[in-house]
Order: structure tokens, then C-alpha cells, then sequence
């Protein structure tokens, strides 16, 4: 009985890898004609109509009553609290046994997989089962590149991630496309933690900063951004972390980094 049981578990706690939209980087490109949104700082989570599934395949074990009234089809967006709320978010999401506390989260959804038609046409398609827990995020017609700034320079005021520039014509695509952009005043990335420093002075017995490694082996340090209880329960040695960044020095290192989170790994 107890090796069925073993057997049974990869089917319980993985599905099969969604094939997702995933964002480029706006780089000066014409975007007048496009939509805007908000980038939630949140965990990614694809309904296949019947599970919530990560970025990475994994089952989300999310209450019975929170998708009881979930359509039978494909929606992709983000669960999301507030913003500033993403270690809350990712403890609540990342529970084996869901608590009460997704009561917190509501699923804002921004694309509707495989639906025919463009952006509007395949949202549309969700909006009857839109409600107290799923949230169709709006998309705001872009006039000209002075009212996206403007609007991603509000969002970020506000404590935002920063915001997504579309092309809501195209057809829904599932990779990494040129056709959905993310547009943020720093840059960011990941890199590898490769040893944890004690902090001095207020921060003496916790988390002083961290030494990480990008892909090309570059060896940094980031000491900004942690919050005093993720200096007290700090990333480990080996965690892939993502940080923003100004910009790189002439030595290749990133100038200014801010640590934003420990890589969903859900």
C-alpha cells in the first residue's frame, strides 16, 4: 500500500509544464496602439481547467472553495494580494494544505490560453466567471509613449513592480514574445547566493548581505532590500534570488542592486 501511495505522489503534486506567454523587455520599440497593465508582483498561476498549476509545473494546492466556481477552460494570470505583499503571497500559495488565508489572494488574470481572437476577445471570454476571486486585470489603450511613462512612473510611486505593454491584436502566443513586454524604470535579474555576511551595527546577529553569482560567474554583493524578517530568515546558500539593478559597471557588475525575492519555485 505504501509504495502505491509513493507512486501516486509525483501525480499529486506535478501536471505537465504549461506552455506560457512570457514577457521581453521594452526597449524603445513603438508601442503606440498597445495596452497597458500593471506588472503584479505575484505568484504566476495557469488554470488547465481543472488545477492550478506554477510556472514550473507544480501543483498549486489551493482551497476547493477558492476555484469551486473556476471555468472548465485554460486562464493564465497572477495571485496576488497587494503590492509589497509577495512573502506573504508566496507563503500562503506555497502551503501543502491550504489555510484560510486565501482569502487574502484573488487570481488576476490576463490572458485566456488558446481562446480565439485578440486580448479583448479572449479575456471576454472569462468575464462570466469573473467575481471575488478572479479578477480580469485591466488593460489600458496606450496613446502615446509620454502616457505610458506617466503611468508606469504612478505605478511604481505607488510601490509597483512596474507595468506590461501589449499588442492585444495578436493572436494568444505561448513563449517568450516581442508582442507582450514588461517595462520597469531598473532592470532585473537573478543570480546565485554563494555565501550569506553577518550584518554590523542595527542588523548585528542577522542577515548582513548576501554574495551572489551571475550566470556568467560575476561575484557581487547585495545588501539592500531585505526586510528585518527576511534578514532574520535569510536565503540560503545556493537559492536562486532576483535583484534590481540600475544598470552594469564597466567591470560588469550590477551598480545598485536592490534584492526583490527568492525565485518562485513553485
Amino acid at each position: 500500500m505504501i509504495r502505491v501511495l509513493l507512486l501516486l505522489i509525483p501525480f499529486i503534486l506535478f501536471a505537465q509544464k504549461p506552455k506560457i506567454l512570457l514577457l521581453k523587455v521594452y526597449k524603445e520599440q513603438n508601442i503606440t496602439g498597445w495596452v497597458m497593465s500593471e506588472k503584479l508582483d505575484g505568484i504566476r498561476a495557469y488554470w488547465d481547467g481543472k488545477h492550478l498549476i506554477s510556472r514550473s509545473g507544480k501543483i498549486i494546492h489551493a482551497p476547493k472553495w477558492f476555484t469551486k466556481n473556476y471555468p472548465p477552460f485554460p486562464i493564465d494570470g497572477e495571485l496576488w494580494s497587494k503590492r509589497g505583499d509577495f512573502e506573504n503571497i508566496s507563503s500562503i500559495v506555497r502551503d501543502k494544505t491550504p489555510s484560510d488565508k486565501w482569502r487574502e489572494i484573488t487570481h488576476n488574470i490576463f490572458e485566456v490560453p488558446y481562446a480565439k481572437g485578440g486580448l479583448f476577445e479572449r479575456l471576454a471570454k472569462v468575464k462570466p466567471y469573473a467575481g471575488k476571486y478572479i479578477k480580469i486585470i485591466k488593460q489600458i489603450p496606450i496613446k502615446n509613449k509620454k502616457q505610458m511613462q506617466d503611468f508606469l512612473h504612478l505605478v511604481e510611486a505607488k510601490g509597483g513592480e512596474g507595468i506590461v505593454v501589449r499588442d492585444p491584436n495578436t493572436p494568444y502566443i505561448n513563449r517568450r514574445t516581442s508582442k507582450a513586454l514588461k517595462v520597469k524604470s531598473f532592470k532585473d535579474t537573478e543570480c546565485k547566493v554563494v555565501k550569506l555576511l553577518n550584518g554590523k551595527g542595527k542588523y548585528a546577529n542577522m542577515l548582513g548581505s548576501i554574495k551572489c553569482q551571475l550566470p556568467n560567474g560575476t561575484i557581487f554583493k547585495i545588501g539592500s532590500g531585505f526586510s528585518n524578517k527576511e534578514r532574520k530568515n535569510p536565503p540560503k546558500v545556493g537559492d536562486i534570488v532576483t535583484f534590481k539593478y540600475k544598470e552594469m559597471t564597466k567591470y560588469g557588475k550590477p551598480r545598485f542592486p536592490v534584492f526583490l525575492r527568492i525565485r518562485d519555485t513553485q
